[in-house]
């Protein structure tokens, strides 16, 4: 699936800092925690915890952001729609990697087994 070049490009310039409470709160406000979000982060992007606060620190885009990460392997396994998109049919790289983790903490606030979100 093509996405527009704009889209792209406005992906690209959102810092994950502005994007992280809205995590925090949609996982919470669902019953999870903070730490099993970080730990789904975690699992997709590399990143452990003073790492993640050292990129909110930063005020980081998405793009360094994902320069900066080692990608999961198993992340291709992620699939499905989000923001009315089907994952595995994006062809930018860095908007499909931000719809990724979109789509695990999606998965996280819905309840899924922590198991199946970390594709085990």
């Amino acid at each position: 699936m093509k996405t527009t070049p704009e889209h792209d490009e406005r992906i690209a310039k959102m810092t994950f800092a502005s994007v992280y409470p809205h995590y925090i709160t949609k996982v919470e406000r669902k019953g999870r925690t903070k730490e099993e979000l970080d730990e789904v982060i975690a699992w997709l992007t590399g990143f452990a915890k003073p790492a993640l606060e050292k990129l909110i620190e930063e005020k980081v885009n998405f793009a360094t952001f994902f320069e900066r990460a080692h990608l999961n392997p198993k992340a291709e396994l992620i699939t499905g729609t989000i923001c009315g998109y089907r994952i595995e049919e994006i062809e930018t790289p860095l908007t499909k990697q931000v719809r990724y983790l979109d789509k695990i903490v999606d998965e996280l606030a819905k309840g899924k087994k922590m198991e199946k979100i970390l594709r085990q």
